[in-house]
């Protein structure tokens, strides 16, 4: 990891970090981004993406939020960081940080600038990862399983479109090294982009990393917490601090340490590109009523560097039909009337291999969420009804949607009373088109030499 400056800061210095919103189009009030520009920030940073919304987006290059959004944050960020004349720092472009989003969000960029005059250095740092790459480090043992998953396989690198590799702060240094005023990162670690700059100036990695945990998700760690209101972290040498930007939040003891736990299955040991965060040593203080005091955190290099692999591959096509059930016979009877719907689908196309597609049945109000997990047995007074066919193809994914969503409609049950329909539909049509489907294929670690090998840097004028 590179540890910036030989000489470390002193104890009255100080670098602050300003954290717009957790996902860059999420938002943010601009008073309380005009409260963090006051508070004369050296770095303005924020995550633009996540593999939370699913597969999908990463599968079929596309964002999961609105460009017009994007656009809106974009314009209040970039315009602030010519102003004060910081660095700007965006990671995981487009909601997945491949090509495509990369791509997607320098066009924005571009438009702002030209649209507002901004003359600036733009380093551009892609994420993508060639499918020859990964074919041979499968074949060396360099790309292997991340537990719990499975081990990687030539298909599935193969299938995938889109494989990225989640970069470090090594190539966001680098990139302020040759000059980028505006940082455009493809995947990034999500503590990256908060964290480079000040390992550059030498402050401490471990503390620089666990503010960028926190300050990744803005205001999220605050009372109450928001994903789209901005956050503050101010780095210094041996300590922390964060303190949200809207009089209306406060940062406790309880929501900080309880952020630091999010997303993560051990406490104590945070791993990431390179190494892991040590919290045993952690600390967390109130410092004062609106701010929390975090110091002891540790940064452990890894013996070897290792960066986590990300793809998604297609495996078919989706039609969901919604409907409501009140009928409390129908209710009582929903498990035997599914079952009853499902053998009817088989039966009327026995002439379909059963491969060719999956028919799912969700029941919001009885274990729609947690499915064979729920351990609340009962059941509700109406359900929600969701009938979901995945298939080889758009047709044959709506044929049998409308089948088994007709079969229900009309299934005969004892006690039954009305014939009109056992399902009330809140749409038409009531059979929705939901196009690709997309799972992960690739959630794999692969061994690399260099930290920035895999990820180029290409500095240009802003507006061009």
């Amino acid at each position: 990891m590179h540890h910036g400056p030989v000489n470390p800061p002193s104890d009255t210095s100080e670098i602050r970090v300003l954290s717009p919103t957790a996902i860059l189009g999420y938002g943010f009030p601009e008073s309380s981004f005009r409260a963090g520009l006051e508070r004369d920030p050296d770095l303005i940073a924020v995550d633009a993406g996540s593999t939370d919304p699913g597969p999908y987006y990463l599968g079929a290059g596309v964002s999961f939020v609105d460009r017009e959004a994007v656009r809106r944050d974009l314009r209040h960020i970039l315009t602030a960081g010519r102003e004060l004349d910081i660095p700007v720092v965006i990671g995981t472009a487009g909601g997945s940080g491949a090509r495509p989003h990369v791509t997607w969000t320098r066009d924005i960029v571009r438009e702002i600038a030209r649209e507002e005059g901004l003359r600036c250095q733009l380093g551009v740092i892609h994420a993508d990862i060639p499918q020859a790459a990964l074919l041979g480090a499968l074949e060396t043992g360099d790309l292997r399983r991340l537990p719990p998953g499975p081990e990687a396989s030539v298909e599935d690198i193969v299938a995938s479109p889109h494989l990225v590799a989640q970069m470090g702060v090594e190539p966001l240094i680098h990139a302020l090294d040759l000059g980028a005023e505006v940082v455009l990162a493809g995947r990034a670690y999500d503590p990256a982009v908060f964290a480079a700059l000040p390992i550059r100036r030498g402050y401490d990695p471990g503390l620089a990393l666990h503010l960028g945990k926190i300050l990744e998700c803005a205001a999220i760690a605050a009372s109450p917490g928001s994903g789209s209101d901005c956050m503050l972290g101010v780095l210094r040498r041996d300590h922390f601090l964060v303190e949200p930007l809207s009089l209306q939040r406060a940062c406790t003891v309880t929501s900080v340490a309880a952020h630091t736990l999010y997303e993560k299955s051990n406490p104590y040991a945070l791993p990431g590109p390179g190494g892991l965060l040590d919290l045993t040593e952690t600390v967390f203080e109130q410092a004062t009523d609106r701010s929390v005091r975090v110091s002891g955190s540790r940064f452990v290099p890894a013996e070897e560097y290792t960066v986590k692999i990300e793809g998604a591959r297609r495996v078919g096509y989706r039609t969901v039909s919604i409907a409501g059930a009140r009928d409390p016979l129908f209710i009582a009877k929903v498990d035997e009337i599914v079952d009853g719907v499902r053998l009817r689908v088989a039966d009327n196309f026995a002439h379909i291999p059963a491969e060719d597609y999956r028919l799912l049945v969700h029941l919001y109000g009885k274990n729609g969420v947690m499915g064979a997990l729920e351990p609340h047995a009962g059941t509700s007074h109406e359900l929600g009804i969701v009938i979901e066919a995945v298939a080889q193809n758009q047709d044959l994914a709506g044929t049998i949607c409308g089948f088994a969503r007709s079969t229900m409609l009309h299934y005969g049950y004892p006690g039954r009373i009305s014939t009109a329909g056992n399902l009330a539909f809140p749409y038409s049509p009531s059979d929705l088109t939901a196009g690709e489907v997309f799972q992960f294929s690739l959630y794999h670690l692969l061994g690399v030499a260099d930290p920035r090998s895999l990820f180029p840097v290409h500095l240009t004028d802003i507006a061009e």
